[in-house]
Formats: C-alpha cells, sequence, structure tokens
C-alpha cells in the first residue's frame, strides 16, 4: 500500500477546493434550492467515496491502479512544493491506520467500480457528471489515507462496506 505524502494531501486538498469552488451556485440559489445544489455535487461524492474505498483495497488491479495514483500524486504534489513554493521533498504527510476491508467489502469496491466506470462511458452522461467522477475518484484516493477529516472518514465507508458485501453475498449464499 502507498503512504501519502504532503503532497498527494495536497494535491487531494487542491481537488476537493476546486471542486467546491466551481460547485458553487451561490446563497441565493442555494437557499431556493437545496437539494438541487446537493444534487449537482452528488457525482463528486459518489465518486470520491469510491477512490476512499479503492485506496483501501490491499491488492489486484484496483489496488495497483489507486497505489500508482497516489503514487503518482504524491509526487506531482511534491514536485509542486519544492519548486512552487520552496517546500521540502518526501515529507511524509499524517496518516491514519486504514481498516482493511474484507472479502464481501472488497467485493463490493468491484461492483462500485463496474457502476463508476459505467456511467462515466455511458453515452448519456454529461461531460460534468465524466469530470466530476473523475476528479472525485482521484481525490478520494489521495485524501483517503490522510490524517485528517478525509481520513477518519475511511473507517466508518470501510465498516459500511463490509457491512453491505456481508449483508449481500449473506443473502446470495
Amino acid at each position: 500500500m502507498q503512504i501519502v505524502t504532503m503532497g498527494g494531501v495536497t494535491v487531494g486538498l487542491l481537488l476537493l477546493v476546486y471542486t467546491l469552488i466551481t460547485w458553487w451556485p451561490g446563497a441565493k440559489s442555494l437557499r431556493k434550492d437545496p437539494a438541487g445544489a446537493a444534487a449537482s455535487l452528488a457525482p463528486f461524492l459518489i465518486a470520491w467515496t469510491y477512490g476512499v474505498l479503492a485506496i483501501l483495497t490491499v491488492g489486484g488491479l484496483i489496488g495497483w491502479i489507486a497505489d500508482t495514483t497516489l503514487w503518482i500524486s504524491n509526487w506531482l504534489g511534491d514536485a509542486a512544493l519544492v519548486w512552487g513554493v520552496g517546500g521540502e521533498p518526501g515529507q511524509r504527510g499524517p496518516t491514519v491506520a486504514y481498516l482493511p476491508l474484507t472479502q464481501t467489502g472488497a467485493a463490493i469496491v468491484l461492483l462500485l467500480t463496474v457502476v463508476i466506470i459505467a456511467v462515466a462511458k455511458r453515452p448519456k452522461t454529461p461531460s460534468e457528471v465524466k469530470t466530476s467522477l473523475k476528479r472525485g475518484t482521484w481525490c478520494g484516493i489521495c485524501l483517503g489515507t490522510s490524517a485528517g477529516v478525509a481520513g477518519f472518514a475511511a473507517v466508518p465507508l470501510a465498516q459500511a462496506a463490509n457491512w453491505a458485501g456481508g449483508a449481500l453475498y449473506g443473502l446470495a449464499g
């Protein structure tokens, strides 16, 4: 499993801030139609949740892709910190102990992978939704093992995936 650095956390926070700024409908619009405003942020949040779960997978193709994405994000973020603001490379970001997924929790991640890919590849899906799915997944991968609020969300998400997988496969078996 790849460990997140300060650069990786920075990339994740940049993705989150960019998304929130471009999503913000304005206070008046938000008061007028809060459900509509929340619905426009939903693809990002769903993909963020998937990204957090993907980085918690220990192995396999999905785990390798998530680890590689985090490695690239760490490198990009560290380079930006060094060359952009004069920081130091290789600083480790604070991480949390993650809760591993059970076999049925990992199966839920596989099912979610198919859902994310199917929605992103669907011809009628608007390009904004496709972009939100990609950005949300990337952000979740970057922040899923950080020690911030996003990292602490990983434990209940893993527990929920493990429970959902147990319930689903308990019914199927």
